[in-house]
């Protein structure tokens, strides 16, 4: 389970617009928006804090107790967050609070357990589903769900309904379209035959055929030979 809770200080963020975040951020501050039960709330957030926060073993549905200036706390989780198309980096971010004892939706990662026995047999393990959407407590939000693969064999499909999850937690996902992972045959490769060129093979057939009606110079020769009358 995820059940992790990481403090994390902000500070209010009083100035707006585009030229401002840019400014906050060579500072190492990430503009952000806290949303909470009344209006929302512009803040920063240092980002070494950030990045803290949110590698810890709750990853990103860690829940946030955000302090504002020091005042009272604010149990929140993340909700949005946009990066740096070429960086990387966090470059805004939106939190939400939430209600410890109320569920909240959310999206975990998915990873496969074992090895398949089809890849034994010679077939190609694919991952389909890499995410699943789940309902539960902010507390009870597990870091990742897992399933074992090793009795899948050649030709074989894993779908949602096949997983097992945590009391407390609800799959979203529709259990019989949402599929895992399957087993498959790999694709074979195979080389194209060369093409002949356009023209090449009627332009041969052509010259063999003007061939055929022509005589040559010894030929012709030849046949003068012998009609000429003997002495």
């Amino acid at each position: 389970m995820a059940g992790e809770r990481v403090k994390l200080v902000v500070q209010n963020r009083a100035i707006l617009g585009s030229a401002e975040s840019r400014r906050l951020r060579r500072r190492g501050l990430i503009p952000g928006v806290l949303y909470g039960r009344e209006e929302p709330v512009a803040i920063t957030i240092p980002e070494r804090d950030l990045r803290a926060a949110l590698t810890t073993r709750g990853g990103l549905n860690a829940v946030l107790d955000v302090v504002v200036e020091g005042g009272k706390t604010h149990a929140s989780v993340l909700k949005e967050f946009q990066t740096h198309k070429v960086r990387g980096q966090i470059t805004h971010v939106d939190l939400q609070e939430v209600r410890l004892d109320q569920p909240i939706h959310a999206t975990v990662p998915l990873t496969l357990h074992g090895e398949a026995a089809g890849v034994n047999e010679g077939g190609v393990l694919s991952q389909v589903t890499n995410e699943l959407n789940v309902e539960a407590l902010p507390m009870e939000v597990p870091e990742h769900l897992e399933i074992d693969v090793s009795e899948m064999h050649i030709g074989d499909t894993l779908r949602l309904s096949a997983l097992t999850v945590p009391e407390g937690v609800k799959l979203l996902d529709d259990p019989e379209a949402t599929v895992l992972a399957t087993v498959t045959l790999p694709t074979r490769f195979e080389e194209p035959e060369p093409e002949v060129e356009e023209g090449e093979e009627g332009e041969e057939g052509e010259a063999a055929a003007e061939g055929e009606g022509e005589e040559t110079p010894e030929a012709e020769a030849e046949e003068a030979a012998e009609g000429e009358p003997e002495e």
